[in-house]
């Protein structure tokens, strides 16, 4: 340890490049990229890059998943999210619910174009057999077709308001996720524009989170990538913990990896298996600013 440095900086710090470094306190939140990299729609936001096409990582089957959910349960997790891709073009992601909701509260991320009625009413059964929380995040970017197409694809806005339509009435109540992708979306002008359509619809308790755009993938394409400034230093703080990455960790079809946001960068895979992946990682990836400066978590 350099004279003059607390044990808390020297935490903070990857001693052989001199980048801030997260340690992972707990961990609480199990993600799974269930639905890959494959999706129905190839939004110009997204980060991964996901498509109908795009197969860096696979479904992830039912079988894959058990093992990490036995690990999980011995490691405490509180609570598992399912994204991708789009989870529900998986065939099995309702029984791969169900097994889950029998350790933990289950999160599940889409796009809401397959929330058909009946699969609505399965999932609200689903849910009124558990003793755990079962919660649906559904993602928008506009409040109107206008704006919401322009990224998601023609037609989407009025197919994502049917799904949210169906889920909230079997009594799933649905958290709307919008991307600042644009400007407004998210001041206070925008939040009440979402509450507005949200109560317009016949949402009578509307739920929003809100997230910034991470300058990857296709997002990269379509505004430009990260500016060489755009990283982290160490001394910008002691402790990192405020970070997901301090609680969380991914598992995709390719092993473990130490975030969502950081599924298609070989440095943020970490193992086979959770264990492999209890020690700490170096916060050197621009996509870690955006992070650490508007305090983002994937978490509902």
């Amino acid at each position: 340890m350099t004279p003059g440095t607390s044990t808390s900086e020297a935490k903070a710090v990857d001693v052989q490049n001199s980048t801030p470094r997260v340690h992972l306190g707990s961990l609480d939140t199990l993600w799974f990229q269930v639905g890959g990299t494959l999706c129905n729609l190839t939004c110009t936001h997204c980060f991964i890059s996901c498509s109908p096409t795009n197969h860096t990582h696979e479904l992830m089957t039912l079988e894959q998943i058990r093992p990490y959910l036995d690990e999980a349960v011995e490691l405490g997790v509180k609570e598992y999210y399912f994204t991708g891709g789009e989870p529900f073009i998986k065939r099995e992601m309702e029984e791969i619910i169900r097994e889950t909701l029998r350790v933990g509260p289950v999160t599940v991320l889409t796009n809401g174009l397959l929330l058909d009625p009946a699969r609505c009413d399965r999932l609200a059964a689903l849910a009124a057999d558990s003793e755990y929380s079962f919660d649906v995040r559904i993602s928008l970017d506009g409040y109107n077709a206008e704006t919401n197409d322009a990224i998601r694809g023609e037609g989407t806005f009025d197919r994502i308001l049917a799904g949210i339509k169906n889920a909230a009435a079997v009594g799933i109540s649905p958290v709307l996720t919008v991307t600042e992708v644009h400007e407004d979306n998210g001041t206070d002008d925008g939040r009440r524009r979402f509450l507005r359509l949200l109560s317009e619809i016949g949402i009578d308790h509307p739920r929003l989170k809100f997230l910034p755009v991470f300058k990857l993938g296709a997002e990269a394409e379509r505004t430009g990538a990260y500016e060489g400034w755009e990283t982290l230093e160490c001394g910008a703080a002691d402790t990192w913990d405020h970070l997901q990455c301090s609680s969380c960790r991914m598992v995709t079809d390719l092993g473990v990896w130490v975030c969502p946001i950081l599924v298609n960068e070989p440095s943020g895979r970490m193992g086979d298996h959770l264990a492999d992946t209890l020690d700490g990682f170096p916060l050197s990836h621009p996509a870690c600013w955006t992070c650490h400066v508007h305090e983002v978590t994937c978490r509902t």
